[in-house]
């Protein structure tokens, strides 16, 4: 099954949207989603403190900032290929 690691934080406006669109897709692909608090960890906070939130699939980032749904959807798409 395929995991999405979503770095995220708490009392972020852009991260709580982002999650909403992830679960959408989650119920639509039936991928994993992997929560990570950029606080938990010093790498994931000096690598994406001034860009989350940020949906990343077996290392490659494929969104961050604003999450659009249409675009992330057919990113998802090739890893099921």
């Amino acid at each position: 099954m395929l995991t999405v690691h979503f770095y995220t934080k708490a009392n972020c406006p852009l991260c709580d949207k982002a999650l909403l669109v992830l679960e959408e897709l989650q119920e639509e692909l039936g991928f994993t989603i992997e929560e990570r608090d950029i606080y938990q960890d010093d790498e994931w906070l000096e690598a994406y403190g001034v860009i989350i939130p940020v949906v990343q699939v077996d290392g490659e980032d494929l969104q961050y900032g604003i999450i659009e749904r249409i675009p992330l959807r057919k990113r998802l798409l090739t890893f099921y290929k």
